[in-house]
């Protein structure tokens, strides 16, 4: 597969994502979780690498998936989908409505992590629904020879470790071509081991490492979603390379609670 050249802004254009993280590459992205795609195209055009449109726990259904995929995808930023669970129709209306990747929930067992990947690829590397009608499938642009060679490798397979069993399969589950990252959800994670909220308890940091070292012994991105930019250099050092940096949600939230304690402030002065 040929590498896209930057565009004019100076930024990697979004077909160019998977390449870009299992070099090792270090991508900064962000959650749209409002379900806006005026928010969403925010987003985009900060110049993160990618946004997730996050349909298991943000406002989107998947009846606003194609806008926001659209929003996203007028800017080089890749659109990825955190799908509400991994079932083959669920990954496979969120490809064919044109997401770059997905990220998936709750998964344990390379059993589980297999089967999701048949289903996000063509045949004969996995047995995902064919339309070349979709936008997901180029809208008609391939033909039936061309379109898994085009389409396959493009996709970005995320797939988030949230559970001590998860972390004890990360190793296996990274050997599997079509899992890209390793994506540590602090939150779930730090609950289904019994620290909720705790991330600085040694077990949780071992955790860490195991799922980083995990992801490097197979040349695939590690992941994490941390609170703000501000706490990335330790992540960074641990050697996570995939890294969330917060939400639409998070900081239109944090924005309004600011500017309304400011306005208090001045209004009692």
């Amino acid at each position: 597969m040929s590498t896209p050249a930057a565009n004019a802004s100076g930024r990697a254009p979004r077909a160019d994502l998977r390449r870009r993280v299992l070099a090792g590459e270090s991508t900064i992205g962000a959650w749209a979780s409002l379900g806006s795609l005026a928010s969403s195209e925010v987003l985009a055009r900060a110049g993160f690498d990618w946004v997730v449109v996050d349909l298991e726990h943000g406002a989107a259904t998947e009846a606003d998936l194609y806008a926001q995929l659209l929003a996203v995808q007028s800017t080089p930023t890749g659109a990825l989908v955190r799908v509400q669970s991994a079932e083959r129709m669920r990954v496979g209306r969120a490809l064919d409505t044109g997401a770059d990747g997905l990220m998936i929930p709750r998964l344990e067992t390379v059993a589980e992590v297999a089967e999701t990947v048949s289903w996000m690829r063509y045949p004969p590397a996995g047995i995902r629904g064919l339309a070349l009608s979709t936008r997901g499938a180029g809208m008609g642009a391939y033909a039936h020879d061309t379109v898994a060679a085009e389409i396959n490798p493009r996709l970005t397979g995320v797939f988030q470790i949230e559970s001590p069993l998860a972390v004890a399969n990360a190793a296996a589950m990274a050997a599997i071509d079509g899992v890209d990252v390793l994506f540590v959800g602090p939150a779930d994670l730090s609950h289904a081991m019994g620290i909720p909220g705790r991330f600085d308890e040694p077990s949780f940091i071992a955790a860490l490492d195991t799922v980083v070292a995990a992801a490097r012994a197979h040349g695939k991105g590690a992941g994490i979603l941390l609170k703000d930019g501000a706490t990335i250099p330790a992540y960074r050092d641990r050697g996570f390379t995939f890294i969330g940096v917060g939400s639409d949600t998070g900081w239109v939230t944090a924005g309004a609670k600011a500017q309304l304690a400011v306005a208090k402030t001045a209004m009692a002065g």
